[in-house]
């Protein structure tokens, strides 16, 4: 570390995206809507080179600005991961922004800001940081879901958003206080010391508490999803899918790193809590989801579920079961991306469609659609070969070998469950009549996202192992003692 303490050269992503996000905003009061095209596409050259900047440094630089931010393998990999996500969400929604007629510049620009919270969030090491870093992420999130401000359900949906989050952030800001003010210090590598002992005080325990149930509203778990729902289906959906695709990445990343390097002396405390949660999520999520007949609400008890599969990952407190959480929702964030540039191919006379029912005879009308989306339901269902089916098996493996066998059987008969959803929406593409069939014409960008997403989840078996042992060598920062 340098004199100051601030030691900025490991942060060059982050202030790289601060930088260009400001110049971005400032293009856009200059020149308005018309360059939202380009200020789109500008976000995604600059989440590229974001993400080379990561490639080309040291993955274990140690900290920065006085040790409130670290860069170490977890949040290196991580880091990677989020920006690749981001690039996909601002892909697939450059087209669709004139489509659905919402032509503003603040989109890209609000994106990018998001995605710099996220990278703190992701190497925080200190609660200081973990705020500033989510509320980054929220405050781009809140306006990104009201973005369509003609719309009654988009206005519905921003505030619905932000009132809970509101009162997230409320819960999240109370933990903390509670944590600082019986540890002594908001510092990782501090509380880690102080809470290795065996006196923990109790107001600790009540702050961890808080501060996890304000981080399992931001991944949408039971009992904190009721948020998630409403919100999909009111929101553009060039909006639903950055919130499906990126945003819990970014949380779970968080909870990692708090449980496994500063609540760890805690764990007999905190597993019951993931227990729970991972249960009611993935049991919420399988038969909340039989009940659905629009896309956007089905995607999000989706969502809800596999995050509670994600979870089984968490409670099995080990290396193994950290690295099946990476690798799960690396893949869980592939597959929705894919998942999300099919919905937003599902237009009709340029008016976009959000039935179930209106995929009837998929195959028929538009093949390609179809065998894609087949693809990804099957691999989000769990069926081998696919690379959702390795996902599974690497978290339940974890599980077994942690002896959480209940929690393990629960999960695979709910997501025996929720299979009967994705399974359906193969039926109505290949059995069902057709009805009037989609817009022919699709943007390039989003046939080539769907291209590699298709070619991943179908190509992951021949080499799964370069995955799994990178988010192995990534998770192993985390002092697991």
């Amino acid at each position: 570390m340098n004199e100051t303490g601030l030691n900025l050269v490991i942060l060059a992503p982050e202030l790289f995206l601060a930088v260009a996000g400001m110049v971005l905003l400032i293009a856009g009061v200059i020149r308005g809507n018309a360059i939202t095209a380009f200020l789109s596409w500008s976000t995604v050259f600059c989440f590229a080179i974001a993400a080379s900047l990561i490639l080309g440094m040291e993955w274990n630089s140690g900290t920065a600005v006085n040790d409130l931010l670290i860069v170490d393998g977890f949040a290196s990999f991580m880091k990677l991961v989020i920006l690749v996500g981001l690039a996909a969400a601002v892909t697939i929604s450059v087209s669709a922004l004139y489509e659905d007629h919402i032509i503003r510049f603040e989109y890209p620009v609000l994106v990018l800001f998001a995605g710099l919270g996220m990278l703190l969030m992701v190497g925080a090491n200190d609660l200081l940081s973990v705020y500033v870093g989510l509320e980054l992420q929220s405050l781009s999130l809140y306006v990104l879901a009201s973005i369509r401000r003609t719309s009654n359900k988009s206005a519905e949906a921003g505030m619905k958003y932000f009132v809970l989050g509101a009162l997230s952030s409320g819960m999240l800001l109370f933990g903390m206080s509670l944590i600082y003010g019986f540890a002594g210090s908001t510092s990782f590598p501090v509380l880690a010391d102080v809470l290795s002992g065996e006196n923990i005080p109790l107001g600790v325990v009540f702050g961890m508490v808080f501060l996890l149930a304000g981080l399992a509203f931001k991944v949408s778990a039971v009992p904190f999803h009721m948020w998630t729902p409403d919100v999909y289906e009111g929101a553009p959906t060039t909006v639903t899918a950055l919130f499906a695709i990126v945003p819990k990445v970014a949380a779970i990343a968080l909870m990692m790193r708090l449980l496994f390097q500063v609540f760890y002396g805690m764990a007999g405390d905190w597993m019951q809590i993931i227990w729970f949660i991972s249960l009611a999520s993935m049991t919420l999520g399988a038969f909340a989801g039989l009940a659905q007949d629009n896309i956007k609400r089905l995607m999000a008890y989706s969502s809800i579920g596999n995050l509670g599969y994600a979870l089984i990952g968490l409670a099995a407190a080990s290396p193994e079961g950290n690295a099946s959480v990476v690798v799960y929702m690396t893949i869980y964030m592939i597959m929705t991306a894919g998942t999300f540039a099919i919905i937003l191919c599902m237009r009709r006379d340029g008016l976009g469609v959000e039935k179930i029912a209106d995929l009837a005879g998929l195959s028929k009308t538009s093949p390609v659609l179809a065998y894609a989306l087949a693809v990804l339901m099957f691999s989000m269902a769990g069926i081998p070969p696919m690379a959702g089916f390795f996902g599974k098996m690497m978290v339940f493996k974890a599980a077994v070998a942690a002896e959480l066998y209940w929690l393990a059987a629960l999960g695979i008969l709910t997501s025996v469950v929720a299979a009967f959803y994705y399974i359906r929406i193969i039926k109505l593409m290949f059995f069902d009549d057709p009805v009037e069939g989609f817009d022919r014409r699709i943007a390039f960008e989003r046939r080539a996202v769907i291209f590699i997403v298709v070619l991943f989840v179908l190509g992951f078996i021949i080499e799964p192992g370069i995955l799994m042992d990178s988010a192995a060598g990534a998770v192993s920062s985390l002092q697991l003692q």
